[in-house]
């Protein structure tokens, strides 16, 4: 991060590369798509300046926005243009299953936590995935917002104040599987009226159930007088806006801190230049007690929109922040 040299440079494509990640298990591993294919490196090969990929994957039809892969290094997710996901079987090299059902639209990201996967599209249904022995279902999380201008008053009960209609999903995060006994199965929504959603799935994945009521399902889509969306256990979304000190452009990137205690925080970048650090053990605590004072732990004033961010197990330097310049900035969150 402080040296001006770049190190190694690969030729991968005539194409623009549209994302990158590595392999959790071996970070030597790196996927990266280009097109609608994905290609997999060794990066100690670019010393003998070898850009020849290990494999290439060719299961998209559309152009890829999103490459992951799952935190056992058995499974790669890419998400395309025409709105579909292939899972691809690293260890097997081949296709494993394609999931497509609900998305209309390209898909921007698509993330892959143990046995859940979780997606979200250019439009107002973020959906998450559980693959089981037999199966894979589905939960899709729907949105209705009136349509005016200005920024949503989330706690007054009244329909005045939705700048997009329905809200725009631009990114969507779950906890890895070492942070599920801390916080739990929650999953966060990032929306384009500066809005973070935070979500019980194990009630959202009860709603869906056969054996679920009508009545059931229809209150996990009922609006509460304060913006929240109770389920059937009389728990509701939190919905961490700006009347929480939440953000008030498009929130574009969030993510869980694995600095100190994992999953301690969430950590959310927007395109008001601000990136917030949230304090995730006191969001869940206010679901029972409804106390949402002090949940914003850290305000951090950038002078550009955050493009992307991520953290560090690190005590110092444990936060990198990508914005609109040319510098990736790195912070020190405590």
């Amino acid at each position: 991060m402080r040296c001006k040299d770049v190190k190694f440079v690969m030729d991968v494509s005539n194409e623009p590369i549209s994302s990158l990640c590595f392999n959790s298990g071996n970070e030597n591993i790196i996927y990266v798509s280009t097109g609608n294919e994905v290609k997999c490196f060794d990066v100690h090969t670019l010393a003998d300046n070898s850009w020849k990929p290990l494999e290439s994957y060719n299961y998209n039809k559309e152009e890829i926005n999103q490459v992951t892969c799952n935190s056992r290094s058995s499974f790669l997710a890419s998400a395309d243009d025409g709105g579909e996901i292939k899972i691809i079987d690293i260890r097997q090299k081949r296709i494993f299953k394609t999931l497509r059902a609900g998305h209309t639209s390209s898909l921007p990201e698509v993330l892959i936590r143990s046995l859940s996967y979780g997606t979200s599209q250019k439009g107002a249904h973020p959906k998450l995935w559980i693959l089981t022995n037999t199966r894979l279902v589905h939960v899709q999380f729907s949105y209705f917002c009136p349509f005016t201008a200005g920024l949503p008053d989330m706690h007054s009960g009244s329909n005045a104040g939705q700048c997009l209609n329905p809200a725009f999903v631009h990114s969507v995060k779950v906890p890895d599987v070492d942070m599920l006994d801390k916080i739990g199965k929650i999953c966060v929504v990032a929306r384009g009226d500066g809005v973070i959603d935070v979500i019980n799935t194990e009630s959202e994945l009860t709603a869906t159930k056969p054996k679920s009521s009508t009545k059931s399902r229809k209150g996990t889509q009922s609006k509460g007088s304060d913006g929240g969306v109770p389920d059937e256990n009389g728990r509701k979304w939190l919905h961490l806006d700006y009347s929480l000190g939440g953000h008030t452009a498009a929130v574009s990137c969030m993510t869980f801190s694995l600095f100190g205690e994992k999953g301690k925080f969430l950590v959310s970048g927007g395109n008001d230049k601000l990136v917030k650090v949230w304090d995730c053990s006191r969001c869940l605590d206010s679901w029972k007690t409804g106390d949402t004072n002090e949940l914003l732990h850290l305000n951090i004033n950038l002078t550009k929109k955050v493009n992307w961010l991520c953290t560090t197990p690190a005590e110092l330097d444990n936060l990198v922040v990508c914005d609109t310049t040319k510098l990736v900035k790195v912070y020190t969150v405590s």
